[in-house]
């Protein structure tokens, strides 16, 4: 590790200890002030939420989007919406590989049959190029998403990739997000209307039952919760 990434691994883990207990508009107002230009946010496009409380901390934040080929239509629509009416500059990333090609190479659905493989090749690796720019990520995790998810810090260090990660709604839960999306009239996916409590890829994600949590719809029946971006 570099002194420049030694520097902001410290950087990251003191900002995570004094803003635990900050609003989520000011974890993001830290960020844009800190890291200007070489920060972003990257959404789902599941909701705008993060994405909207970034143009406020930083009007025309560069919000980056992974488009696997495998989104449903209305992700692709709400991503469409987002670009069009909210002051954020919508980056869009691409897999090295179109579906066709990769069926090519691999064989078809490999996403049943190696989904780990599947997500590194259509996610992890685009998100990890186009991070390069960037010396810090905010996402939208949140604690209580997942028991994976519980001990996400509002600001951390993402060892893999050596930037610092920032998860400014952590804290809050499902009625908090719901609450500032009725307040601020943000955007979200449709499918979030039609029994989807978590949106990923088209053919991983399924409706959820009631008292399942937010995440068992992702990769239902398999021994995977996480695509690879936040472990």
């Amino acid at each position: 590790m570099t002194v420049v990434q030694e520097d902001l691994k410290s950087l990251a883990e003191q900002a995570g200890r004094d803003l635990e207990e900050a609003s989520a508009l000011d974890i993001l107002t830290w960020a844009a002030d800190t890291f200007g230009d070489r920060f972003c946010v990257t959404s789902s496009m599941e909701d705008a939420v993060v994405a909207h409380l970034a143009s406020r901390a930083r009007p025309g934040v560069d919000v980056v989007f992974l488009d696997t080929g495998y989104h449903f239509p209305e992700t692709i629509g709400t991503r469409d919406a987002v670009e069009a009416v909210m002051d954020v500059n919508v980056i869009t990333l691409l897999p090295w590989q179109s579906v066709e090609e990769q069926d090519a190479e691999y064989g078809p659905e490999l996403h049943d049959r190696d989904p780990d493989l599947c997500c590194a090749l259509r996610k992890v690796k685009p998100l990890e190029d186009g991070l390069k720019g960037y010396s810090a990520w905010a996402t939208g995790l949140r604690r209580d998403e997942s028991p994976t998810r519980a001990n996400t810090p509002v600001v951390g260090w993402d060892e893999k990739r050596q930037k610092v990660k920032i998860s400014p709604i952590a804290r809050w839960t499902q009625e908090d997000v719901e609450a500032y999306v009725a307040e601020h009239g943000v955007l979200t996916n449709p499918l979030l209307m039609d029994g989807y409590a978590s949106v990923g890829c088209a053919p991983c994600t399924r409706r959820v039952e009631e008292g399942e949590d937010a995440r068992a719809g992702r990769w239902a029946g398999r021994n995977k919760t996480e695509c690879g971006l936040h472990s």
